[in-house]
């Protein structure tokens, strides 16, 4: 785990106390909480009176954060594809020349093929960002899921000990 205790997440966070964790810090709290051991990041949301609604406004904020990512990503593997086509299209042009040699034509013919294989390479490295991006919000989404349930039922554990203490005594 890269943070072992709470001032660590604080200083990383540029926060002094946790009633200065703001809506932008919250996303970065909830990035980070993957590298926190469970305890420390159980010890942190036992210090939030409403951590339901952290929670709920923090996945909010993941899923357009991931959104937002995947529609600027989408637009730029347009442009790298739109690229490679009009790369293409001008060696294609360059080989309707008829007074070339045949080491020009080969040549132009490996820059086609070049031109497909980066464009394949490039692909494989947009699907493999795809995958941590989808990961990484799924991972926040879960830890914050597991958070969420373990405060939940440590208030409904409290209170039900409360409860019954209350049945004892009467």
């Amino acid at each position: 785990m890269r943070y072992k205790n709470e001032d660590q997440i604080k200083k990383a966070l540029g926060i002094d106390s946790w009633r200065h964790l703001s809506k932008d810090k919250m996303v970065r709290f909830v990035a980070m909480m993957p590298d926190m051991s469970t305890e420390v990041a159980l010890k942190i949301v036992e210090q939030f009176p409403a951590f339901k609604d952290f929670a709920k406004n923090a996945v909010d904020m993941m899923q357009k954060a991931h959104e937002s990512t995947l529609t600027a990503n989408e637009r730029s593997q347009e442009h790298v594809h739109q690229a490679f086509r009009e790369i293409r299209e001008i060696l294609s042009g360059e080989l309707d020349k008829g007074d070339l040699t045949w080491e020009q034509r080969m040549y132009l013919l490996e820059r086609i093929q070049e031109t497909g294989r980066q464009q394949s390479q490039k692909d494989s490295e947009n699907k493999k960002f795809l995958d941590g991006t989808l990961g990484k919000t799924l991972a926040g989404a879960g830890v914050l899921a597991a958070l969420a349930v373990a405060f939940v039922g440590g208030r409904v554990m409290a209170e039900s000990k409360d409860d019954s203490e209350d049945s004892l005594e009467a």
